[in-house]
């Protein structure tokens, strides 16, 4: 007899999905097993089937194991979801609610979440939406922007899709103070830019697009509406990454806007690529390093195109220029004088030092720590390849990234060399360095860096060293799955054991998995995979997602809308508190009743809870009986001797684990 514990940790083949167990009986004598027991269930709390199987002449175990094997022998576990909802089953919940706009699609493209406000404004195709973030069925206010007619016309006439290309995508919507918005659009592959007036109540307060300052959009925002792209608005300031031609061959960071007479631009050299080659921006930020404002900078993250010799290949970037850069006096006028990028790795260490790398970077979110100096950077990544698929989440610190921009510079002799450490003599004051009074008081404003600072950065721009993960490997990792991860935002929930950063992550197939990252006492990380929800009744790829922790709600952007989707759906885990203990959702506790919403330092008695280990049994007064095997199903079987009898074990939830014993007849003793 060969013995088989199927693990239900990952979705595999679709015939396996219901989580059947097959077993067949051939080649004992008559007889000779008098019953089987399939142990459904997790360590903890487990319900047991006792199937007996009658007239048979024995059995073989046939089953299958469930590994996620990646290139170059290394193999990761996966864990399933242990709730998974459709959309049919989410509105039955009452856990989301979806604005859907127009018959032909939103096509939503940003979103503004402003809490302090009670506004959410949506930029989609051809119209600006302002909604209530508290509901979004509520009927919102809109502004009609669409592309002028004959750049309408012109871009179908180069040949662009008249629906998804030849419109007004809004794809850019900033703050610039408490009474205006700072917005732009593709308009037709032609960008444009104004400012929105939003005072008074949303119900009937002034919500209007100020035709007086429609500008050009150029180095502001893409051209092309499916391009990705960045852009952040800080000190009146517009800080972009994008491209700066129709064909979106010339990609550049830029800074426009600001106050006047400040108002010229600061862009990436494109005579350069060592720079930035053909990049697609994911995000920017701005951070400070010190305590000295003259040390702000924006970190910004992108991929692009690299040579290292004739090899070609894509690789992820993390870079930073200084706030008060204003370029440089003789050479770099009007560009960066403080660029400086570095690679961001995110692999799986694998036997004999090859490693699985995710090289294409998807999105970046920052969590706040209690110093606004040192986010953590949570980021998504995607394979190269075209024959292997897959996805992961790395976790970076503000700490080491600033290490390796304080390291040392990369250098190149030329087009076919590689790229080397750089051993010469660094000018002063170092390159990338923040112009400060207090740093040096001869150095005021970048315009004032010596020569052979500006040269060294110009063909310098590259870091060395590489910035690592925190942990050194992803947290979370999907591989030969039907779907990629595309976005990611990220909240810190205080559970009765500690804190936790619970993960919301949007696939291309326009689901979203719950994830939560448990770092156990070894240091090392256990993934747990909560949810896996279908937010839209018909799937899409997710573009855009903003998170309130003050309303407990996701909101979700697709071309087929916008969905608004609760944090939390204890309810769902089940009617016991073993049920609820086992989820491991931060969000949830029982109460002694139910499975409801953990509030921290509630008045509540008994809420039960234990997202570290899931152990019931140290949680729950009613699962001493179940630890026991007190709970046991009975079926009867009949079997056809010399034949396969199918046997059927179910488990309630994705993540148990399936047993099967064997007891003979005349023996209380199971064998596994």
């Amino acid at each position: 007899m060969r013995r088989v514990a199927e693990k239900d940790r990952v979705k595999t083949e679709q015939d396996h999905s219901k989580h059947h167990e097959e077993r067949d009986f051939v080649n004992q004598s008559r007889n000779e097993v008098g019953a089987l027991h399939c142990m459904s269930g997790s360590n903890y709390g487990s319900k047991m089937k006792r199937i007996k199987v009658l007239s048979h002449p024995g059995f073989t175990v046939v089953g299958l194991m469930l590994l996620a094997t990646l290139p170059f022998g290394a193999s990761i576990k996966q864990t399933v979801p242990r709730v998974k909802l459709n959309y049919k089953e989410l509105l039955q919940a009452g856990s989301v609610s979806v604005f859907l706009g127009p018959s032909d699609g939103l096509h939503s493209h940003s979103l503004l979440l402003d809490e302090e406000r009670g506004r959410l404004l949506l930029g989609a195709r051809d119209n600006i939406y302002l909604l209530d973030p508290d509901n979004l069925a509520r009927a919102p206010r809109k502004i009609n922007w669409p592309a002028p007619k004959d750049r309408v016309e012109m871009c179908k006439l180069a040949g662009k899709n008249a629906n998804l290309e030849c419109a007004n995508f809004v794809r850019v919507l900033h703050n610039y103070n408490r009474t205006h918005v700072y917005g732009c659009g593709t308009g037709s592959f032609h960008p444009t830019c104004a400012f929105i007036e939003i005072t008074g109540r949303r119900e009937d307060g002034v919500f209007q697009l100020l035709s007086s300052t429609v500008e050009s959009g150029r180095l502001k925002c893409p051209f092309d509406p499916l391009q990705p792209f960045t852009s952040v608005l800080t000190d009146q300031y517009l800080y972009a990454g994008t491209s700066s031609d129709f064909l979106g061959k010339d990609t550049t960071f830029t800074r426009s806007l600001g106050p006047p007479p400040d108002q010229h631009y600061i862009r990436t050299d494109m005579s350069e690529e060592y720079w930035i080659n053909e990049a697609r921006f994911i995000s920017a930020h701005p951070i400070a390093d010190t305590y000295n404002p003259d040390d702000d900078k924006i970190y910004f993250f992108f991929r692009e195109v690299s040579w290292e010799g004739n090899d070609k290949s894509i690789l992820s970037r993390v870079a930073r220029v200084c706030k008060n850069d204003v370029g440089g006096l003789r050479s770099l006028t009007n560009k960066w004088t403080t660029f400086l990028k570095a690679r961001l790795i995110c692999s799986i260490p694998g036997p004999d030092g090859v490693d699985t790398h995710f090289d294409e970077l998807q999105d970046i979110f920052m969590l706040p720590t209690r110093d606004d100096k040192n986010p953590k950077v949570y980021a998504v990544f995607t394979t190269s390849s075209s024959i292997f698929r897959g996805s992961a989440v790395c976790v970076y610190s503000m700490a080491d990234i600033r290490a390796v921009f304080n390291g040392p510079y990369a250098h190149k002799e030329g087009p076919d060399h590689r790229w080397v450490e750089y051993e010469g003599r660094i000018p002063y004051p170092r390159p990338g360095t923040c112009p400060s009074k207090t740093y040096d008081p001869r150095i005021k404003t970048t315009k004032d860096f010596p020569d052979e600072v500006v040269s060294f950065i110009r063909f310098h721009p590259l870091m060395h060293h590489s910035v690592t993960p925190l942990t050194g490997r992803p947290v979370f990792t999907r591989v030969r799955v039907d779907y990629t991860l595309t976005q990611i935002v990220v909240d810190r929930v205080l559970a009765e054991d500690g804190q936790y950063e619970v993960m919301f992550l949007g696939t291309d197939a326009g689901s979203i998995l719950k994830v939560v990252s448990i770092t156990q006492e070894n240091w090392s990380t256990e993934e747990v995979v909560l949810e896996e929800l279908q937010v839209f009744q018909v799937p899409t790829p997710i573009l855009s997602m903003e998170m309130s922790s003050k309303q407990q709600q996701l909101y979700v952007g697709s071309s087929e809308g916008l969905a608004q989707v609760s944090l939390s759906r204890c309810h769902l885990y089940g009617q016991a508190c073993a049920e609820c203990c086992l989820a491991r959702d931060p969000y949830c506790a029982w109460d002694g009743n139910t499975c409801s919403q953990y509030v921290h330092a509630s008045k509540r008695r008994a809420r039960r809870q234990d997202i570290k280990h899931g152990d019931p049994a140290s949680q729950c007064w009613d699962t001493k009986d179940s630890l026991v095997g007190g709970r046991v199903e009975e079926r009867v079987l009949y079997g056809v001797q010399s034949n396969s009898t199918f046997l059927e074990c179910i488990p309630k939830s994705q993540q148990a684990q399936i047993r099967w014993y064997i007891q003979r007849r005349g023996s209380e003793r199971r064998e596994e």
